[in-house]
C-alpha cells in the first residue's frame, strides 16, 4: 500500500513539474512564451482566459487594463470593498464571491490548483518565487513589477507586459499614452515656477501599513513629487513614509497643510487633546488646510494618487491650473483607468476634495 501511495505522489509532482514548464496541461496545445519582468522565459497558452494574481499591484494594474474579467480567484483583502482601493470598490460585485487563493502576496497553491487558471500573475512583491509557485501548481507564472509609487518605469513596465500577456497591446498603448500626457501636463505647469515662489508644504495623517496621525507623513509623497512641490518632509533625510516629530512640523510652520482622509480621526482625537499645537499652526489659523484622498491602500492607487497631485497643484500653484478643475479631473481619470467614475461614492464616503477643518 505504501509504494502505492509513494507511487501516487510521485506521479502527481511529475505532472505538475510538466505543466508547469509547458508539456503538459489541457491549456497548453498551443502556447507562445513572454518575457516577464525578472527576466524568465514563460510559456503561456495563445489566449489568456483565466488568471489568478498574486501580491501587490497584480490585481490592481488588472484592473487598469480593463481585465477584471479574467479574474477565477483573489487574496482575501478584496473579498470586501474597500474605498482607497477603488479597483477593488468597483469591482468588488465580481469578486465577494471568488474563491480565496491567498492572503497579502502568500498563495495558497493548493487553492489556486483547484480553480486551474490559465496564469498567475505576480507582482515583485509577493512573499515565493515565481520557479517554486509555478512548478507547485503547474501554472505559467508570470512576473511583472508593479509600483508602489505614481509614474515610474515600474508602472510603464506593468502594463506593456501585461498588454503582451492579455492581447490588449492598444489597451496598454492607449494607457501609456494617457499617463505619460498626464505626466507632461503636470510637467509643463509647473516647470518653470522658481522655488522662492512655491509654498512649503507638509501632508499629515498619510497612511503606511495602517492609518496614522497627524504625525504620519512621507518623504517622496507620490502626489507632490508630480508636481515639484516644496515638500517638508524631502528635507529630513528620511525616504518613504515615516512619523515625524510633531514639534519639527511646528518649527517647520508650513505654509499649506495637506491631510490624508484615513487619519483624520486621529487627528480629530489628538486636536480635543491638544488643540493649542495646532492652533499654533500658521495654516490652522488662515485656513490653508486641504483634504488628500487616501490613495495608499495595498501600496499606491495610481488613479487616485494623480487625481490627488491635480488637486493639491490647483491649491499650491492656483495661477498655472487656473483653469483645471479638480473634480471634473479626478472623474475623468477614475473613467480611464479604471473604466468608471466612483468620485460620488468617495465623496459619499467622506472622501472628497475640499479644504479641512481640523479643529471645531
Amino acid at each position: 500500500m505504501k509504494k502505492i501511495v509513494a507511487f501516487f505522489l510521485s506521479a502527481v509532482l511529475c505532472l505538475n513539474l510538466l505543466v508547469g514548464c509547458g508539456i503538459a496541461g489541457t491549456n497548453n496545445t498551443n502556447t507562445r512564451t513572454i518575457t516577464d519582468s525578472a527576466g524568465r522565459q514563460v510559456n503561456v497558452p495563445e489566449k489568456v482566459e483565466s488568471i489568478v494574481c498574486v501580491g501587490v499591484g497584480a490585481l490592481r494594474y488588472t484592473c487598469y487594463m480593463g481585465a477584471a474579467r479574467l479574474v477565477v480567484g483573489v487574496e482575501d483583502c478584496e473579498v470586501k470593498p474597500v474605498i482607497s482601493r477603488l479597483y477593488n470598490f468597483v469591482n468588488i460585485d465580481k469578486f465577494k464571491d471568488l474563491p480565496i487563493t491567498g492572503t497579502n502576496g502568500n498563495p495558497y497553491p493548493e487553492e489556486i490548483i483547484k480553480i486551474a487558471p490559465d496564469v498567475i500573475i505576480m507582482s515583485k512583491y509577493a512573499s515565493v518565487e515565481a520557479d517554486t509557485l509555478q512548478q507547485q501548481t503547474g501554472t505559467p507564472v508570470v512576473v511583472i513589477p508593479g509600483s508602489d509609487t505614481t509614474l515610474d518605469a515600474d508602472a510603464y513596465e506593468t502594463i506593456r507586459i501585461l498588454g503582451e500577456l492579455y492581447d490588449m497591446q492598444a489597451r496598454a498603448t492607449e494607457l501609456t499614452n494617457y499617463l505619460k500626457g498626464i505626466k507632461k501636463d503636470l510637467d509643463d505647469r509647473t516647470k518653470n515656477i522658481p522655488d522662492s515662489e512655491k509654498p512649503s508644504v507638509y501632508v499629515g495623517g498619510v497612511s503606511y501599513k495602517g492609518h496614522h496621525g497627524f504625525e504620519g507623513t512621507e518623504a517622496g509623497y507620490g502626489p507632490f513629487e508630480l508636481i515639484g512641490a516644496k515638500n517638508l518632509a524631502d528635507t529630513t533625510g528620511q525616504n518613504g513614509a515615516f512619523n515625524i516629530d510633531l514639534e519639527q512640523v511646528l518649527s517647520w510652520d508650513p505654509d499649506i497643510i495637506f491631510v490624508d482622509f484615513n487619519g483624520m480621526s486621529l487627528i480629530k482625537e489628538d486636536y480635543a487633546k491638544n488643540p493649542d499645537y495646532y492652533n499654533a499652526l500658521t495654516a490652522v489659523q488662515e485656513g490653508k488646510v486641504y483634504s488628500q484622498i487616501s490613495f495608499r491602500s495595498n501600496a499606491s492607487n495610481l488613479e487616485t494618487a494623480l487625481a490627488d497631485a491635480y488637486y493639491a497643484a490647483c491649491v499650491m500653484y492656483p495661477e498655472q491650473f487656473k483653469d483645471v478643475d479638480p473634480v471634473a479631473t479626478a472623474e475623468e481619470i477614475f473613467e480611464k483607468l479604471l473604466g468608471v467614475n466612483p468620485y460620488a461614492d468617495l465623496k459619499e464616503a467622506g472622501y472628497e476634495f475640499r479644504p479641512i477643518k481640523i479643529g471645531k
